[in-house]
């Protein structure tokens, strides 16, 4: 296993095409199919940073900005924003596309994190994340207060013990 990795190694691109069975009454792509296809594309992300099978830990606020509509081509992307001990931090950005009308917008943004496992079920360390650019570097940076977040809202963390979180309000 590699002891660092780079946001680009994990990145990964799932399409489909959204058909009937995957919509609602009013030809919008269902809420809880997309949320199966992300959590699918963002586990690969994870499983390519750290070269294992990993599980779904959380999943932050998935807001649905833009429907999808039935026949348009959804596209999933995803990358890992920061390792930590054993999880991993994934953003998704999800497009839809009318081929048709030669249209593309962004659907909606969430992020997962994702456990690490060995072949025994339990735990395992992963690789260090190595941003490169600003933009990689920024998301790593709001990851940790991103975390903090999830573990307060999780009962894991006391809001006095998250100095990330706290510094943005107290100085």
């Amino acid at each position: 296993m590699m002891n660092q990795k780079t946001p680009q190694d994990s990145f990964n691109i799932m399409s489909e095409l959204v058909l009937p069975n995957d919509t609602n009454t009013l030809g919008n792509l269902m809420g809880g199919r997309l949320m199966y296809l992300m959590d699918i594309a963002a586990a690969v992300s994870a499983m390519k940073h750290c070269n294992c099978p990993v599980v779904t830990a959380s999943v932050d606020n998935v807001s649905f900005a833009n429907p999808i509509k039935l026949g348009n081509l959804l596209t999933i992307e995803a990358k890992v924003t920061r390792s930590f001990n054993t999880s991993m931090e994934v953003y998704l950005r999800v497009w839809s596309e009318d081929l048709h009308a030669q249209f593309k917008y962004l659907s909606n943004e969430a992020y997962l994190t994702f456990v690490a496992l060995d072949p025994n079920g339990k735990p395992r360390k992963v690789p260090e994340l190595i941003p490169q650019t600003d933009e990689e570097r920024k998301m790593f940076d709001g990851a940790l207060r991103r975390r903090q977040l999830r573990l307060i809202l999780g009962g894991k963390m006391k809001p006095e013990d998250a100095g990330e979180l706290r510094a943005l309000f107290v100085n």
